[in-house]
């Protein structure tokens, strides 16, 4: 079955990588899976500096709105990691596109994901 695989790309404040790295590892990566949410990759991008990453995989459109709804108005988020990880994004950008399963394991190994 294929998987719906969602790109967010953020554009962060210049010379916040390492500490939102540190505060999506930490906090908001083991947050995002109690609530569900298959984190396929994330992390700083390799070709250009202060940009990141977060790769997530549901079933289909329906699924990643429900999810994300229910995730970004928990107070597990707002009251958790939000404000220390907000403070350090310009602006983001998503992006959505189907992957067979193979592809979203591959994505998942090639980029450190796959651990927790």
């Amino acid at each position: 079955m294929v998987r719906l695989v969602q790109i967010r790309s953020y554009q962060l404040k210049p010379g916040a990588t390492a500490a939102f790295h540190r505060a999506f590892v930490e906090r908001a990566v083991p947050l995002l899976r109690q609530w569900g949410h298959e984190v396929v990759a994330f992390g700083p991008s390799p070709h250009q500096a202060d940009t990141y990453f977060l790769a997530r995989a549901y079933a289909d459109l329906d699924e990643l709105q429900r999810r994300q709804d229910a995730f970004y108005a928990s107070d597990a988020w707002r009251r958790g990691p939000r404000e220390a990880i907000v403070a350090l994004i310009e602006q983001y950008l998503d992006t959505v596109l189907w992957l067979s399963p193979e592809a979203v394991d591959d994505l998942c190994r090639r980029n450190g994901a796959a651990a927790g």
